[in-house]
């Protein structure tokens, strides 16, 4: 009697939060728990930027420009004296910035394209079908050309460029996994009761599709960044004096002879940053889809 009272509150606790217990499997999991470290320490730079950061990041002091990593700048400065470990730290601002609105909003368009793909008439799944074929077949590099040419650089423009990438992709995918719900016993019995298709898009549909989509959303926040580094870099992105790892990497492939610790500041970063959300994606999608472990 005792052990039976002994497991219905842990089971009851377990209930109530079910988030509790995915976070103990993926602290269980060493690249779980690796991921979920780099990831906060990510965030947590961003946040707390104005707190650690020791100097301004756009004040100019030419009498320390090219120096070495040090306790006065422990990454050192750039060519015009910055200290780059501030400008590190209020770039992971802008980069989980446009990687994060961009992404939610890709994935959330994304959605409501594919829930009206799948779910829809066949003319208009074959319509946003050809829209979406169309987007893909833009060239990434070609597209931020033209976005950049008609609204100029920016961050608006990078975060276009990420929505127009991505929105394919993620619809694509809710729309098969539609297409495959629609005809499930449960979405027939709501139909045969008289459920309108919001209500069947909404409660019976899109809560049991959601969860793959959001674990790939989570794997391709990495990619965004890099996507948004490589517009900056190529000066299509985020505009100096802002910090952007993609501008830090620019200053130091063009001032290497002179300093290496530039392109060391601005790409350790945007490694660490793929390194955690790519392990903390993988441990997601083995939590909540077991079958998939080890693929």
């Amino acid at each position: 009697m005792s052990e039976q009272a002994s497991i219905k509150p842990a089971a009851l606790r377990a209930r109530s939060f079910p988030g509790l217990a995915a976070l103990r499997k993926i602290l269980r999991e060493p690249m779980g728990f690796f991921g979920l470290a780099l990831v906060v320490l990510i965030l947590a730079s961003a946040i707390f930027a104005d707190l650690l950061a020791m100097y301004d990041p756009t004040k100019i002091a030419p009498q320390n420009r090219f120096q070495g990593p040090s306790l006065t700048h422990l990454l050192g400065t750039d060519h015009l004296g910055r200290d780059l470990l501030s400008r590190v730290l209020y770039g992971a601002r802008i980069a989980l910035l446009v990687a994060l609105g961009s992404t939610a909003l890709s994935l959330m368009l994304g959605i409501v394209l594919g829930l009206m793909a799948g779910y829809g008439p066949r003319w208009l799944d074959a319509f946003l079908l050809l829209v979406f074929d169309a987007m893909k077949s833009f060239p990434t590099i070609m597209l931020a050309l033209t976005i950049v040419t008609l609204a100029g650089p920016s961050m608006v423009s990078v975060v276009m460029v990420v929505v127009m990438v991505s929105v394919p992709g993620y619809a694509r995918i809710i729309r098969t996994q539609t297409i495959a719900m629609k005809t499930a016993e449960h979405v027939t019995a709501a139909r045969s009761m008289g459920a309108g298709t919001i209500r069947i898009l909404r409660v019976h549909i899109l809560p049991n599709i959601i969860g793959p989509i959001v674990i790939l959303a989570s794997m391709d926040v990495p990619v965004v960044i890099g996507i948004e580094a490589g517009l900056s870099f190529l000066g299509l992105g985020v505009r100096p004096p802002t910090p952007s790892w993609g501008t830090i990497l620019n200053d130091g492939f063009a001032n290497i002879r002179d300093s290496s610790w530039i392109v060391i500041a601005g790409g350790l970063p945007i490694i660490l940053t793929t390194l955690g959300f790519t392990f903390l994606g993988e441990t997601l999608r083995d939590v909540f889809d077991p079958r998939l472990k080890g693929r």
